[in-house]
C-alpha cells in the first residue's frame, strides 16, 4: 500500500495519561521510566496547544486505581509496581501543564488501553475521527496498546515520538519501530505534527 497522509479525515488528539506526578516531583510511581521522559511529557504541551489552535477534539486520558486495589488485574505481575492510586498527588492529570480547557474530553481508564473498558470507541464515533495523534505515558506500554488496538479498528494511527516517553530508551525505540511497522509514516515528530495542524487548520478555513 502506499503511504497515507499524516492527517486523513477528521483527527484527534489523545493525550495518555500525563498525569501530576510527572510535574509535581518528577516521578511515576512503581514504573521505571527513560532518561528523557519527563522532558517529553513537558513537550506534549506544544502538541496540546497546536490542537487547541487547530480546532481540533482533545481526549485527555488518566489511568486510576481504587485505594483497595480491586482493579489492578494482572498490572503487577510484571515490572510495575503500585501506581496511579485514587487520592495520591501524583495521579490527576496534568490538567493546568497541559491547558486542559472545559471543552477538551476526560477519561479515567483502569488498564493499558484507552479502548479496553472505556467510552473511546462511543466518543469517536460521535467525533467521526479517522485519525488518531498520540502523545504522552509510556510508549511502550499505554501508548503502544492505544496505538495497536485503534490500528485493529480501522484508524489512522500516529505517535508523537519526542512527545512519549518510555520504560527505558531501548523499549522506547522498539515500540516506535513497531507502531510505524503497521502504519508507515505513523512516527512524527513534535515539530512535524505541529506543522501539518496548522496546515489542516488553515484549509479548513
Amino acid at each position: 500500500m502506499p503511504r497515507q497522509p499524516t492527517l486523513v479525515g477528521q483527527p484527534v488528539l489523545i493525550v495518555v495519561d500525563i498525569q501530576k506526578g510527572a510535574f509535581l516531583d518528577r516521578s511515576n510511581a512503581g514504573i521505571p521510566t527513560m532518561p528523557d521522559y519527563y522532558d517529553n511529557m513537558a513537550r506534549a504541551r506544544r502538541v496540546v496547544d497546536a490542537a487547541h489552535d487547530a480546532g481540533i477534539p482533545v481526549i485527555f486520558f488518566q489511568e486510576i486505581h481504587r485505594r483497595n486495589m480491586v482493579d489492578y488485574g494482572r498490572q503487577l505481575d510484571g515490572s510495575e509496581g503500585i501506581h496511579c492510586l485514587e487520592g495520591e498527588p501524583g495521579t490527576p492529570v496534568a490538567a493546568e501543564e497541559m491547558d486542559m480547557r472545559s471543552t477538551d474530553y476526560f477519561i479515567h481508564k483502569r488498564r493499558y488501553s484507552c479502548f479496553f473498558g472505556t467510552e473511546l470507541e462511543i466518543l469517536l464515533k460521535g467525533l467521526k475521527a479517522e485519525t488518531l495523534i498520540l502523545v504522552g505515558g509510556m510508549t511502550d506500554v499505554c501508548v503502544h496498546y492505544t496505538f495497536a488496538d485503534g490500528h485493529q479498528n480501522d484508524y489512522y494511527c500516529r505517535v508523537i515520538s519526542d512527545s512519549v516517553g518510555g520504560t527505558s530508551p531501548e523499549a522506547h525505540q522498539a515500540s516506535l519501530n513497531a507502531m510505524e511497522y503497521l502504519q508507515e509514516g505513523a512516527v512524527q515528530t513534535t515539530d512535524e505534527i505541529s506543522a501539518k495542524l496548522a496546515a489542516f487548520k488553515q484549509a479548513a478555513a
